[in-house]
Parts: structure tokens; sequence; C-alpha cells
């Protein structure tokens, strides 16, 4: 479900319950420039965020359980994200204008029940609908370990993989020292 202005309280309750990934963040830190986010205080991220709310396109989707709201997943445009155009770890591999998705946060109680799978499901579709040519991902590749949620907030390679997305290119980012990828989802059909 797109996270509207109306969502606001639904997307404050996934970002505040689910333990350190969402607290003084606000999924804010890809979407401003390192500078802003780091001289911002928590109510200045929660506004930001809560502004981002009510603009075309939203900035991502959650999950609900029934009535309750238990995932988000940031997705947008890569030029969105302040942070990401920026970066000196995560580079562009090409020109094609992708829309990225840069992070996942599954409340406590409602991991490992296949949320993040679900949503990165609805934001391949979403970005389709929106007309993005391809969607982008750099999880993280656990190599057969088990990674903390800490460390999974943007995803397993795994995860990517069984969604469709292919292997582009390594990073030289690292989360919880494990190295990330590039990895791409084609969305719309080749022109001879």
């Amino acid at each position: 479900m797109p996270a509207t202005g109306e969502r606001w309280p639904d997307l404050r309750e996934v970002l505040t319950s689910s333990g350190s990934l969402g607290q003084g963040c606000w999924c804010v830190a890809w979407r401003m420039p390192s500078g802003d986010f780091g001289r911002a205080d928590d109510a200045r991220r929660r506004e930001v965020m809560r502004d981002l709310l009510h603009r075309e396109p939203p900035p991502g989707l959650l999950a609900y359980s029934g009535d309750t709201p238990v995932g988000w997943c940031n997705v947008g445009p890569r030029t969105a994200m302040e942070r990401l155009v920026r970066s000196k770890t995560i580079q562009p591999v090409d020109d094609v204008p992708v829309w990225t998705v840069v992070c996942f946060v599954v409340r406590t109680g409602h991991r490992r029940k296949g949320v993040a799978e679900a949503l990165l499901h609805g934001a391949v579709d979403f970005a389709r609908k929106h007309g993005a040519p391809a969607l982008e991902a750099y999880p993280i590749d656990p190599q057969g370990r088990r990674v903390s949620t800490t460390a999974a907030y943007v995803g397993t390679a795994g995860m990517f993989e069984r969604a469709g997305f292919r292997r582009l290119a390594p990073t030289s980012a690292k989360s919880a020292g494990l190295p990330r990828v590039v990895m791409r989802l084609d969305l719309q059909e080749a022109t001879p």
C-alpha cells in the first residue's frame, strides 16, 4: 500500500516500534544530503518524512497484517535519493534512470514471515506503474551466513534474486562488514 499522507500514523507506528531501525532515522537518511541529515534532529527528520508522504510519487510502501501495519519499504527514483546520488561507494552503473529500493523495516514479531519479500514484490509493481524502466537495489551478500536485522535492512542478494533481479556489479559499500552488490530488474520490454 503506498505510504501517503493519510497513512502517516501507520508509518510512524512501524518506524517507532521496530527498535533501532526506525529511531532517529525516519527513513530519510538516503533522501537527504549527508550533511543535512547529520545536522537534522529527530523532529526535523520526522517532518521531512511526513512532508514526503504528501508528494507524488509517495516515498515507499507499507505492508499490513489485517489492519496492523507491519512493514515499510523505501523506494523511489534514484534521483530522489540525495545521499545515493552523491555516493562514492554505490556508483551508477550506466545512465538508465532507475528507481531504487534502499531499505526495509519490519516490525518485531513479524520478521522471517515474508513481509520484506512481499514489500519487494509490491515495490516492483509500484515502480512499474510509475513508468520506471528498471528497479535497482544494493543489498548485502551474506555469503551463506545468518545476518542481523540491522545488517539486513538493505535486503539480501538472495531475496532480490528470488524476485528476478540480476547482479550487475560489486560496490565498495558494506553493511555490517558484508559486501553490497548492485542488483537490477528491468521493468520495460526492450524495443528491437
